[in-house]
């Protein structure tokens, strides 16, 4: 299995999936540094929906991390969904980032 890098110019977006929320950041790894982070506990997407277990939560939490983003001029990315299927969840909240902009 390959290992995915993140670097200042094009930082690694991680998602984690439970079964109760869900979870994305983006990482530069040669730095260690995570510089932006969002799920479904946030303060901003909490009261929007109604379980985070679903595709509107993985959308929302998709969109507002994109918007964070695009804001701070970090329009590329590299997509670790690590050893999940492109489907569900993770499909919802790839869309939804790549709809305000953001680029992998």
């Amino acid at each position: 299995m390959k290992k995915i890098k993140g670097s200042p110019e094009q930082p690694r977006l991680a998602v984690f999936r439970s079964n109760r929320h869900f979870y994305a950041q983006v990482i530069d790894d040669q730095n260690h540094k995570t510089l932006f982070a969002c799920s479904t506990l946030d303060p901003a997407i909490k009261p929007l929906i109604t379980t985070g277990q679903n595709c509107k939560a993985a959308r929302l939490v998709g969109e507002k991390l994109g918007q964070a983003l695009v804001k701070n001029n970090l329009l590329n990315v590299v997509f670790d969904r690590r050893f999940r299927r492109y489907h569900g969840r993770i499909q919802a909240f790839a869309e939804g980032a790549r709809e305000v902009g953001l680029q992998f």
